[in-house]
């Protein structure tokens, strides 16, 4: 078990980096955004390329942001009857809902997320639009997020394992949001 952890480790390592690259995104939205009504507005100047990257950099808030959330426990989940469970019995929820739903579900769409990348990649597929960006960095951003998230579930797994076996401590507590 000390092996898996240490793997475990490793991914949530790798998944903390990629949760700091999707802050980095939120604020690189903010000021382009702000930059471009800026200069819209005050120069009648516009490109689709600025709108554009805009869309680049919130799925990549989304994707890369996903596996670091999830790792946090701050997902969404259905709590209707997860909070009113035992520690334990939460614990038998995730684990099963990591290897039935997450795992698999990951597993394809990173599967499926490949080819569309790839196709891209190497037709050096650019936008339609005038003055836009080429697409493949974007759709990158689909198997490389789904490819993160499910590893990120399997550290997950380890862990709720782990924690079933009594060889540590998580918690497993749920606050759902204000709303």
């Amino acid at each position: 078990m000390a092996g898996l952890l240490a793997f475990s480790r490793g991914i949530d390592w790798l998944n903390e980096r990629f949760g700091r690259i999707a802050d980095y995104c939120v604020l690189f939205a903010c000021l382009i955004s702000a930059g471009n009504a800026t200069v819209r507005y005050l120069l009648s100047y516009s490109t689709n390329g600025l709108l554009e990257i805009q869309w680049y950099l919130f799925g990549a808030v989304v994707l890369l942001g996903a596996p670091y959330t999830l790792k946090l426990n701050e997902h969404v989940r259905v709590d209707l009857l997860y909070m009113s469970l035992t520690p334990r019995g939460r614990l038998w929820v995730d684990t099963l809902g990591f290897i039935v739903i997450l795992i698999p579900a990951g597993l394809f769409l990173t599967w499926l997320s490949l080819p569309f990348f790839w196709q891209s990649f190497v037709s050096d597929e650019m936008s339609q639009n005038a003055g836009g960006l080429i697409l493949w960095p974007a759709k990158l951003l689909l198997p490389l997020g789904f490819g993160l998230l499910t590893i990120q579930g399997v550290s997950e797994l380890i862990k709720r394992i782990a924690a079933l076996r009594g060889a540590i401590e998580l918690e497993t507590e749920y606050e759902k949001p204000l709303q």
